[in-house]
């Protein structure tokens, strides 16, 4: 009798070249990679000093993301020597290796957890590998993503291949109707807050349950992307028709009889009953209220309706230091109400909530109202296509009515790594992934939440609890 096995294990074996050891390890064949001007280039320096090529050059997808800026009127000039020389060296190398890019100047140019779904270039059942950790965004689309190193990506394209070490399986099962105001970030959120910034480390994640069945396939993608934030290696989920409609019309999606018989092969992908997880989590959804960060973890996570933590609360010695380390850090004591954490700045973008649904949000936040007078308030779509959409839709003139500046698309403040970052004492309420030290700035504070609430915390000036404001149409 063939035993279970979860979609995990379908996805490894599945793409499994050879077993190397008794310890997990195998060759694993990897059938796409999204290459950054950032992380790439010492991978391609490496090709060329040892003189070889590129395996399978169209597996492979170039895109200028994490240094560009993203000014209102884009242009291909960078006035950072560095980043100009990361941009050019991408372009000569995918000249040079046939690798196709996407440029800055490219309409389909985005930052690349955005672009490579948005472009049917990730299908389900795929093992995806790039260098960014947030590569796990892949698994809302039924494929299995993670991120490795530089030295990874040079194997990689010369090889096709990884040596993977089989991880643990998690199943976290999410449970209930999200009440209004509440979304897909708030349920990640509070899972990590729940786990710990740690509690998924050599894991790979399948998330199932009525509230993830309810999701759209952008608000899943939140979920993926942020799974590393616990940890975890991979995240996903069984592909369903919210996903086989999401691909449908893509461009790089299969079409006709190609298309009928892939959703026929992607209708299998899913965990077989009865099959083991090595650990199980569960979530109410029902019990969830809007979740900020506090601290500079994003583990160290609140509902916004409570006060910053007390360490005196904690038993344990070193998380005690860790959360003093972290207060001192954002400038805040022990009992303040996070709903008064006054804001200098508003961020809605990155790779985490930039799609057209996360801009739709936040537009219903702030039409008719306008942003506090101390707030600089910016958004920045995930790619040119989101923002063509959202100025066709009318989004872009609510956002500028509303005072926030209207960007191009790019990493922008998710990283100080381009011309948008924060000054020392700087605080933003942003819709990003980290909130570490020095993340969006030397200095810098940022809180972690939803688009929506990043949207109403720029109109009040503070942190504030969305579901007391009167939502527009």
């Amino acid at each position: 009798m063939t035993q279970a096995r979860t979609l995990y294990d379908k996805h490894i074996d599945s793409h499994t070249v050879c077993r190397l050891d008794d310890q997990g390890h195998v060759l694993l064949y990897i059938d796409r990679q999204v290459i950054n001007e950032y992380t790439s280039p010492q991978a391609f320096s490496g090709l060329r000093e040892a003189r070889r090529g590129v395996w399978r050059a169209g597996t492979a997808l170039a895109v200028v993301d994490h240094v560009n800026p993203t000014a209102p009127k884009r242009v291909a000039a960078m006035a950072d020597a560095g980043g100009a020389r990361q941009v050019s060296y991408l372009a000569e190398n995918c000249a040079d290796f046939g690798i196709e890019l996407f440029d800055v100047l490219d309409k389909r140019q985005g930052i690349e957890h955005v672009i490579a779904p948005e472009q049917g270039f990730i299908l389900p059942g795929m093992v995806v590998a790039a260098g960014d950790s947030h590569t796990t965004t892949y698994g809302a689309l039924g494929a299995f993503g993670f991120g490795i190193g530089t030295s990874e990506i040079e194997h990689l394209l010369a090889s096709q291949t990884l040596v993977y070490k089989r991880l643990k399986t998690m199943r976290v099962t999410v449970s209930g109707e999200l009440a209004p105001g509440l979304t897909s970030k708030d349920v990640i959120m509070a899972l990590i807050g729940q786990i710990g910034a740690s509690g998924a480390t050599g894991y790979a994640i399948e998330f199932r349950g009525s509230t993830i069945d309810a999701l759209s396939v952008e608000a899943r993608m939140t979920i993926c992307n942020m799974a590393v934030e616990a940890g975890a290696r991979g995240a996903f989920m069984a592909p369903d028709e919210k996903v086989f409609a999401y691909l449908k019309d893509k461009p790089r999606a299969p079409k006709g009889k190609l298309w009928e018989q892939a959703v026929s092969r992607w209708r299998e992908l899913r965990t077989d009953a009865g099959a083991r997880f090595d650990r199980e989590v569960e979530l109410d959804a029902c019990a969830l209220e809007p979740m900020v960060t506090w601290g500079t973890s994003p583990d160290q996570v609140a509902s916004i309706g409570t006060g910053v933590p007390d360490p005196q609360d904690i038993s344990d010695l070193i998380l005690r230091q860790d959360m003093r380390r972290a207060l001192n850090y954002m400038g805040l004591e022990a009992g303040m109400p996070l709903n008064e954490i006054v804001i200098s700045h508003a961020f809605i973008g990155s790779c985490t909530n930039a799609r057209i649904e996360d801009l739709r949000d936040a537009a219903r936040v702030v039409r008719g109202q306008h942003v506090a007078k101390h707030v600089r308030a910016m958004i920045v779509p995930g790619s040119t296509q989101v923002r063509d959409q959202a100025e066709a839709e009318g989004l872009a003139a609510v956002f500028i009515d509303a005072g926030f500046e209207w960007r191009q698309s790019g990493c922008s403040m998710c990283l100080a790594m381009n011309d948008d970052v924060l000054e020392p004492g700087d605080r933003c309420a942003s819709s990003t992934n980290r909130n570490f030290e020095g993340r969006q700035g030397a200095g810098a504070r940022t809180h972690l939440m939803s688009p929506a609430m990043v949207a109403a915390a720029a109109i009040a000036g503070h942190l504030t609890d969305i579901r007391y404001l009167e939502p527009r149409p």
